[in-house]
């Protein structure tokens, strides 16, 4: 670890202010306006091309991952875990609790659905909370709140007080996944941002895996006694997390808008591989920040994004919320929660070989976003969110085709059984190629710092709120029209968000966070 006194050798100064005159940043961005340029661009660039020189970038040489900063997002991360595990058990819970509560299909849609609706809290005030409170205090609360709600779901006596369960967890669900992936992407170097940040989407899927895992392991027990078990078990990890986040530090972003530049510089140190390195990035972000102050609490930030904001602002929330449109339109959460159902109605009618199936489809899921979390800063963001929804609109449109012709037949064939499988699996693995990791890598980078924490918290907003109505009406559009043109509707709205993610969403990988903005000028 290096020492505190190191600080002066590297330079990483403050900018202390005489009464009436210009920061050096103010300075420089007088000058650039006069130029023509964006403010901070010029040192961004100059600060990136440093960067990109200190981390070793190039053809000849690979750049280690640093373990500090690796350690940071997997903290943070980690309160993902919870979010997939309620994903997960819930799609086998909901058998069980169906036949125990008999409870009917809408009531079923509303248990599975209010956890995302009421996400919609959690969301709009986590952004606020980040800047006021930090980013590591908001992952504190948010494991917290998924601890009273698995408590409440595991002891639910009545299907009421059981839905008091997703309601407060929810709340927890909408800070968790706004707050993992922008302190993911604050805290890391920017050649394995993209790999850091991808994270929280892989302990999504590790979670939801879990989850099925333990369907299948307690499927055995009494129907009375087994879904209390793989609700209440939430409660064990969210502990843990809480415990493990307080060993985490604070976001050197969020410390630099607090003015509080020495800690920063430390944090900045021990998750760079060199101190030039961690020269350019303090300079970025003190650039990038020179507006902010020591009393900044976010205010003024909704203004600036919903009521007056510049071009490059209205053009990245037009790709963050699209963007997160898509990913939930897509009708992947409501696949991952009805799974045993579009199985049931595939011919497959065992419980136990139900969650099984569902233990496949969870195992190709997290393989494949661990290829896509490994290759995002190698081969950027937009080659995998392409290859991913295209991929997840074929297997959408085989999966209907599957579905169309077991509701036609009265045999069941083996042949279309086992297509309608691969199908899923294939639709899960492409969404974890694509739109499951690089929604959130991307959301979380494109906003300018002071914007970050509730730009985030507002299209991810969008993306609960989607995610709600899809799953709280899958069902019932579904014994509608039939699971098979379901899927079909569902691989249309794929081909749409193609072409949006083609025309709107410009390439960020190899760019600093305080670099990207430069993109939305053009």
């Amino acid at each position: 670890m290096q020492d505190s006194s190191d600080l002066g050798e590297n330079n990483l100064h403050c900018y202390h202010l005489l009464p009436g005159s210009d920061s050096p940043a103010e300075t420089d961005q007088k000058n650039e306006r006069r130029e023509g340029t964006w403010p901070g661009q010029a040192t961004a660039e100059v600060g990136s091309q440093k960067q990109r020189a200190s981390e070793g970038v190039s053809v000849q040489r690979k750049v280690p991952l640093n373990r500090y900063a690796l350690a940071g997002a997997i903290l943070a991360s980690t309160n993902s875990i919870l979010l997939g595990y309620d994903i997960g058990v819930m799609s086998g819970a909901v058998i069980y609790i169906r036949e125990n509560m008999k409870i009917t299909s809408t009531q079923v849609e509303i248990l599975v659905g209010s956890l995302n609706i009421c996400s919609l809290i959690g969301s709009l005030a986590s952004g606020k909370t980040a800047d006021y409170i930090g980013r590591r205090y908001t992952i504190v609360l948010a494991a917290s709140t998924f601890l009273l709600g698995a408590i409440l779901m595991g002891l639910a006596p009545s299907f009421s007080f059981l839905l008091a369960g997703p309601l407060v967890a929810g709340i927890g669900v909408g800070y968790s996944l706004m707050i993992g992936p922008v302190y993911s992407a604050e805290i890391s170097p920017t050649v394995t941002r993209g790999f850091l940040t991808s994270l929280p989407e892989v302990f999504i899927s590790v979670g939801i895996l879990l989850g099925y895992v333990s369907n299948y392991t307690l499927s055995g027990l009494p129907h009375d006694i087994n879904w209390r078990l793989m609700l209440g078990l939430a409660a064990l990890p969210a502990v843990a997390v809480a415990l493990g986040v307080l060993a985490m530090p604070e976001s050197p972003r969020w410390l630099v808008m607090k003015g509080l530049y020495s800690e920063a510089k430390k944090i900045l140190i021990r998750t760079s591989q060199t101190k030039e390195e961690a020269e350019s990035r303090f300079e970025e972000i003190a650039e990038a920040n020179a507006a902010s102050s020591g009393n900044w609490h976010g205010q003024g930030v909704w203004r600036e994004l919903l009521l007056n904001p510049s071009r490059p602002v209205r053009r990245i929330l037009i790709a963050a919320i699209g963007l997160n449109f898509f990913m939930q339109a897509s009708g992947n959460d409501a696949l991952v929660y009805y799974s045993p159902e579009v199985f049931r109605d595939a011919g497959i009618q065992n419980h136990q070989q139900l969650v099984g199936v569902t233990v496949i489809m969870g195992i190709a899921k997290t393989t494949f976003v661990l290829i896509s979390a490994l290759f995002s800063d190698k081969l950027g963001r937009r080659p995998l969110l392409l290859l991913g929804s295209v991929g997840m609109a074929i297997s959408l449109a085989t999966l209907g085709m599957g579905s169309k012709f077991l509701e036609c037949s009265d045999s069941k064939p083996e042949w279309a059984m086992a297509m309608s499988v691969v199908a899923a699996c294939a639709t899960v693995s492409f969404f974890s190629v694509g739109l499951g990791p690089i929604t959130w890598v991307y959301s979380s980078e494109i906003f300018p710092s002071r914007l970050r924490a509730q730009g985030s918290s507002l299209v991810i907003s969008v993306n609960r709120l989607v995610s709600g109505i899809v799953s709280m009406s899958f069902l019932s559009i579904s014994e509608e029209v039939t699971f098979g043109i379901t899927f079909f509707m569902l691989a249309g709205i794929l081909l749409v968000g193609t072409l949006f993610f083609y025309f709107f969403l410009p390439e960020t990988k190899g760019k600093s966070l305080e670099e990207i903005g430069a993109d939305f000028e053009d």
